[in-house]
C-alpha cells in the first residue's frame, strides 16, 4: 500500500459516522530528506526553474560541486524562491578542497564530499598517510567554515574495506570528519556487503547516496553482481540497509546518484527513493 495515499478503508461506529482515515508514515518519513546530484537534472531551464522542478519531483535538496560553474549569488536566490536547499559540495579527490570548502559556506551547504585516492606508486601505507595529512590540513579552514568533510567510499580509494575507513575517519580525530556512505559502492568493487558497510561506520555516517548498479531502471543490469542479493530487483539489500541506519539513529539527507535526466526521469527517482528508504 501505498504511504503516502490515504487509506480508503474506513470503520463506521454507530451512530458517529466514519472514522478518518490515516496518513501511513513509513520508518524514516521525517528523518531523511531527499536529495540528488545537480549533474542529473538534463533539462535547459534556468537554475530557478530546475529548482522548482525539483520541488515537483518532491525533491528537498541538491548537491552542487565547482565544476557545475554555478555562482554562489545564482545559488542563494534560486534557494529562497523555492525552498530547495543546496546542502553540500561534491569536491573530489583533489589535494586542495579550500574553494570546495568556501563554495559550501557561500551556498549556505553543511558539507563537503571528499574522496581518498589510491595512487599506483605508493603503497597502501604511504595512501593512508598521505590521505590523513592532505584531510587534516583542510580540517582548520572547514572548522571555521562550520563545514563538515566527509569521506566516501568509492572505487578509486585505497579504502577497500568498511573497517579501513573507519579506521581512517577515527584517526583524524575531529568531529569536523565523517562518513559519506554510498550504498551501491559498497557492491561494485568489494566484497562486502552495503548493510556490512552501514553497520561498521554507523555513527559516522552524516550523509547517504543513493545507488543500486544492478537496479534494472537505475541502475545498469549488466554490472549486476552475480552473488549481491538485493530486495528491489538489484544488489542493495533495502531493508537490512535501513535496519542499520536505524540502529544509529539517521537522520539526515540521502542524495541520489544515478543516470538522471527530464523532470518525468527526475520524479521516478524520487518515487524509488520513497520505496527503498521507507519515506
Amino acid at each position: 500500500m501505498n504511504r503516502r495515499k490515504f487509506l480508503q478503508s474506513g470503520i463506521a461506529i454507530g451512530a458517529a459516522g466514519v472514522c478518518a482515515s490515516p496518513i501511513l508514515a513509513g520508518q524514516f518519513t521525517g528523518r531523511i530528506r531527499k536529495s540528488l546530484k545537480y549533474s542529473m537534472i538534463d533539462v535547459r531551464l534556468s537554475l530557478v526553474q530546475q529548482f522548482q522542478l525539483l520541488k515537483r519531483a518532491d525533491f528537498d535538496g541538491v548537491e552542487i560541486s565547482l565544476r557545475d560553474g554555478l555562482s554562489p549569488q545564482e545559488v542563494r536566490a534560486a534557494t529562497d524562491a523555492t525552498e530547495i536547499a543546496v546542502h553540500g559540495v561534491i569536491h573530489g579527490a583533489g589535494d586542495d578542497c579550500s574553494a570546495s570548502i568556501d563554495l559550501c559556506e557561500q551556498v549556505g551547504g553543511s558539507t563537503v564530499l571528499v574522496v581518498a585516492p589510491e595512487l599506483d606508486n605508493l603503497s597502501y601505507a604511504d595512501n593512508f598517510a598521505r590521505s590523513l595529512a592532505v584531510v587534516r590540513k583542510a580540517i582548520p579552514l572547514a572548522e571555521k567554515q562550520n563545514v563538515r568533510l566527509l569521506i566516501e567510499n568509492v572505487r578509486a580509494s585505497f579504502l577497500k574495506t568498511a573497517e579501513e575507513m573507519a579506521r581512517f575517519i577515527d584517526e583524524l580525530e575531529s568531529p569536523a570528519i565523517g562518513a559519506y556512505y554510498d550504498t551501491g559502492n559498497t557492491i561494485t568493487w568489494t566484497k562486502q556487503t552495503a548493510q556490512h558497510w552501514a553497520h561498521v561506520l554507523g555513527h559516522r555516517i552524516v550523509k547517504v547516496d543513493i545507488k543500486d548498479r544492478g537496479h534494472a531502471e537505475f541502475g545498469d543490469p549488466k554490472l549486476k553482481s552475480q552473488t549481491a542479493v538485493g530486495t528491489d530487483g538489484g544488489e542493495v539489500h533495502w531493508a537490512n540497509v535501513r535496519r542499520e541506519l536505524a540502529a544509529v539513529n539517521f537522520s539526515g539527507w540521502a542524495s541520489a546518484e544515478v543516470k538522471g535526466g527530464d523532470a518525468r526521469r527526475l520524479s521516478g527517482v524520487s518515487k524509488w527513493m520513497d520505496q527503498v528508504l521507507d519515506l
